[in-house]
């Protein structure tokens, strides 16, 4: 599997070294930005930060989704929203940038790296990228400059979370493929996979086949993965929530 995380040092460097201008000329307008975050601290840091920036509009922080999109109904879309992974109110991280897009194209996920299940599940919505809360002021204002110019924030934690994941960089696993991942590595027997995806078993075996061996080929296992073997590397990868992930 290619370093991802190499190929994106070589080509940009860091996001906060990243010059990027997303307007330009006489018409130069201001980032209209907005901030999600349920820790009242982040919350104030990030009205501070973004508040300061002279390029960005801050329409405003808010604790939920919710929130934010009652705030903004009748307000022109927004440049970039900067949301965190896990939110109070328990609300699913995938669910909330679907629902964000009703007032903007670009999510930019901030993260304590405290869950590879829901980064990869907020990944796999498309998102614009993910920034650590822990990097520097600049390297989050980088981030969200280039998730409004529809770039990706192509950060260490970023690069991390698609390298780390083997079927998010196949073309050879499908959407399908991946629930059956899911399915069966949480204990359902094959037959019951087969029931709840429509398939039928022989498929569903084709597709547990073809999943053994991209884990050997990316020499993470040995092609007679047993079902706790897969358990193990489905929690790994982010496929399955871990303990930390429930409740």
């Amino acid at each position: 599997m290619r370093d991802f995380t190499e190929d994106v040092a070589a080509e940009i460097g860091s996001v906060g070294d990243t010059d990027v201008t997303v307007n330009s000329g006489q018409d130069e307008r201001k980032l209209r930005v907005a901030a999600i975050d349920d820790h009242a601290l982040t919350l104030q840091g990030l009205k501070a930060l973004l508040g300061s920036a002279e390029d960005m509009d801050l329409v405003g922080c808010f604790g939920t989704v919710p929130e934010l999109l009652a705030a903004t109904a009748n307000d022109d879309r927004l440049d970039a929203v900067v949301l965190d992974l896990r939110l109070a109110d328990q609300s699913d991280p995938a669910q909330n940038v679907l629902s964000l897009e009703l007032v903007t194209d670009h999510v930019l996920i901030l993260s304590s790296a405290e869950s590879p299940y829901l980064v990869r599940k907020a990944v796999r919505t498309g998102v614009m990228g993910v920034v650590q809360k822990s990097e520097s002021p600049e390297t989050i204002l980088s981030a969200v400059r280039l998730a409004a110019s529809g770039k990706g924030a192509l950060t260490t934690e970023w690069a991390s979370v698609v390298d780390s994941d083997p079927l998010l960089d196949s073309v050879d696993l499908s959407e399908r493929q991946r629930e059956v991942l899911e399915l069966y590595a949480s204990g359902e027997p094959t037959k019951r996979v087969a029931t709840m995806t429509g398939l039928t078993p022989n498929t569903v075996l084709d597709y547990l086949g073809r999943i053994r061996a991209k884990y050997a080929a990316a020499g993470r296992a040995e092609h007679s993965l047993n079902k706790s073997e897969i358990y193990r590397l489905a929690q790994q990868d982010g496929y399955l929530p871990g303990p930390m992930d429930v409740g």
